[in-house]
């Protein structure tokens, strides 16, 4: 004879289908490793912005293979741009940043102790 399993209560809400899909951006974008070096470097540059003129030599890729991977930081709003001259010039968005931390549990101080 079989003792009967009851169901796990079921959740009080559902995250929102926009956040759903707002979140799903910012990790698609996360999802490969040069991008996340990529805003590793740009959130951690002195000035709290890097220009796109160091970038390459600093990760060892090539301006083509750069521009694609800040092209998909920017529309996932992870990153700004500003062009300065005729340079760009990137800067993390924090709040961007925050939204992802928050739904990891992990807060902005959490997060500089990681790794």
């Amino acid at each position: 004879m079989s003792i009967p399993v009851e169901c796990a209560a079921a959740p009080t809400s559902m995250m929102s289908a926009d956040r759903a899909t707002r979140l799903a951006e910012i990790f698609k974008a996360l999802s490969d490793p040069t991008r996340v070096r990529l805003l590793a470097h740009i959130a951690d540059s002195p000035e709290g912005t890097a220009c796109a003129c160091h970038i390459p030599d600093t990760l060892g890729i090539s301006q083509p293979t750069l521009s694609h991977h800040l092209k998909r930081l920017t529309a996932a709003g992870l990153v700004t741009r500003e062009q300065r001259g005729r340079w760009a010039h990137y800067t993390a968005a924090s709040d961007v940043l925050e939204v992802a931390r928050e739904f990891l549990g992990t807060t902005t101080e959490e997060a500089a102790r990681c790794c």
